[in-house]
């Protein structure tokens, strides 16, 4: 019995794969879009996220975070920390209350990205 082998695709002879359509993203945007994504990896960040960006001027007190998400107060500094650092949020000193700002577009180069994957 024989076999004829037919290729997967046109890929040049000698070839194993075609060429991809495009390049995807560079190490560095994928090392941001990590962050971002490790960042909203945990249901408490998206649900402080949420919070913050419903409220009017997209801005909110600490004290006014831990109640919604029944957590503590550490643990809810924690969280909007990471969330500062992977660029999500903004944090303001006012007196003895830190208040935490959407910032300025990253929701929608989070969305943005999420479409071009």
């Amino acid at each position: 019995m024989t076999t004829t082998e037919t290729p997967a695709t046109d890929a040049p002879a000698g070839s194993c794969c075609v060429e991809p359509a495009a390049a995807g993203v560079d190490a560095a945007r994928a090392q941001e879009l990590a962050r971002v994504f490790k960042a909203l990896g945990e249901p408490a960040r998206v649900r402080l996220l949420s919070i913050v960006a419903a409220q009017q001027g997209h801005e909110a007190c600490v004290c006014d975070l831990t109640e919604p998400v029944g957590l503590s107060q550490p643990t809810v500094s924690h969280h909007l920390k990471v969330l500062v650092d992977a660029g999500l949020l903004t944090r303001s000193q006012r007196g003895r209350w830190a208040y935490y700002a959407v910032a300025p577009g990253a929701l929608d180069r989070t969305a943005a990205a999420l479409g071009s994957l």
